[in-house]
């Protein structure tokens, strides 16, 4: 006789190890000082620009493919590839010499390459693993507790690695915490450079470890690595690409959150120089950053509420107002107070992530999960490259007119970036009116 009781989701093994995974694999410990690890390595602004859109590119290429080999040859298999391949990125700089430019920029260039490769690899396959063990159960109504923690523990190790990163790379903190411990050692600068990475490469070594404990479903065994496999992924690929456009509600929830994540995504790269413009001072950045990512410890909770109880169209209007109204008032540049805003920008990431994944689960079948999530990164990617590409081509065009061609460089940059943003907020609800018009139109048709 089958026992009534329901198993509690986040006691399956493959749930607690996809909560762990996320953890390990997204708390990086130089994200706080990300660009200036770059440039302290000896290496360029333009290289730097250079070597993130080859992460992008990466990302876009390998996203629908990387989900279609899961749907075929194992969801479990690629998670622990890209745990391997994040170990690899990471002794791959670990190990780079200081100052010497040519070289450092090609084993960057790998690094950035490898980067997307993982990012790729782990998107969509982690989650489907995930769902479809609550579906054997029988529980996948469940889904949104397991995200509600998942977002809330990821939320806490990005607190974490947000601290603690920038003052590992800071030699003088370093050395001064050892000198309270009364230990006869001191740090040398080219060391305190590692440090973030050789944190991040010891959460490479336990997510890799994690993922190892993970299995597929019996749904969905791998099938082998055979050239009927590949040409099968390939197949799954255009197969859910053809469902997603003939799916209205599928199509709508990917746009929505293309939308909403480009936008803030870009807010979020540009963030240290928005704080130095309203006058923060720099060792404030960290702190800030670590206050914001504490709203994911709550933001599921609220997510989950709104999800369950409220419309989607409720759901898109007040994720609209939310990060509109957060725009503009961070366009206004109110010197220190101007960061308030952020909360109601940096919100709108961990809302939409969830609402995403929400409503994409719940419609789409099992077969094809990863190879749907992975639609949904490559959509994300490729909106956050363009915006990027539309930034640079603004703020190129705007070096050329009166009076920026008068401005010192002191002030030029300064100057360039404040104008830019303030173009933001009518980008936003240009492009939110035109998505949720587009929105009640497909869904309206499907009627």
């Amino acid at each position: 006789m089958p026992d009534p009781s329901p198993p509690d989701p986040l006691s399956l093994p493959n749930v607690k190890r996809f909560i762990a995974f996320r953890v390990f694999f997204n708390a990086r410990f130089y994200y706080p000082v990300f660009t200036i690890l770059f440039l302290d390595f000896g290496l360029s602004l333009e290289q730097f620009a250079i070597l993130n859109a080859v992460w992008a590119i990466t990302i876009v290429l390998l996203e629908v493919p990387s989900g279609a080999l899961a749907d075929t040859i194992g969801r479990r298999n690629l998670v622990v590839l890209s745990a391997v391949i994040m170990v690899l990125e990471m002794l791959l700089i670990l190990f780079a010499p200081v100052g010497n430019s040519q070289v450092v920029f090609y084993l960057f260039l790998i690094n950035r390459i490898l980067s997307g490769a993982a990012e790729a690899a782990a998107s969509g396959a982690d989650e489907a693993l995930a769902y479809d063990s609550l579906k054997e159960k029988g529980i996948e109504d469940q889904w949104g507790k397991v995200l509600e923690r998942q977002m809330r523990f990821q939320s806490i190790g990005f607190v974490i690695a947000m601290s603690t990163g920038a003052i590992l790379y800071d030699v003088d903190k370093v050395n001064s915490v050892i000198g309270l411990l009364n230990l006869d050692y001191e740090i040398p600068s080219k060391l305190a450079i590692r440090l973030p990475i050789i944190g991040t490469l010891i959460l490479g070594f336990l997510a890799l470890i994690t993922t190892l404990g993970m299995k597929d479903s019996s749904e969905n065994a791998p099938t082998g690595s055979s050239w009927k496999t590949i040409k099968q992924s390939f197949a799954n690929t255009m197969e859910a690409g053809a469902w997603i456009l003939k799916t209205p509600l599928a199509l709508v929830v990917i746009c929505s959150g293309m939308l909403f994540d480009h936008i803030v995504r870009m807010v979020l790269t540009l963030n240290s120089e928005f704080y130095r413009q309203i006058e923060l001072p720099e060792y404030t950045f960290g702190f800030i950053g670590s206050g914001l990512a504490l709203l994911g410890t709550f933001m599921p909770k609220i997510g989950k509420a709104m999800a369950e109880n409220r419309s989607k169209t409720f759901n898109y209007i007040a994720l609209s107002l939310s990060i509109g109204s957060g725009l503009w008032l961070m366009s206004q540049f109110f010197p220190y107070w101007g960061a308030l805003p952020m909360v109601l920008v940096y919100s709108g990431i961990f809302l939409n992530g969830f609402f995403v994944s929400h409503y994409l689960n719940q419609i789409t079948d099992s077969k094809h999960r990863a190879t749907v999530l992975s639609f949904k990164g490559l959509s994300f990617n490729l909106a956050y490259g363009a915006i990027g590409y539309v930034y640079a081509t603004a703020i190129g065009n705007l070096r050329k007119q009166e009076p920026y061609t008068s401005l010192t460089d002191d002030t030029l940059s300064g100057e360039l970036f404040k104008t830019a943003f303030t173009w933001g907020p009518p980008y936003f609800v240009v492009l939110a009116i035109a998505v949720f018009t587009f929105a009640a139109l497909r869904l309206r048709s499907s009627k």
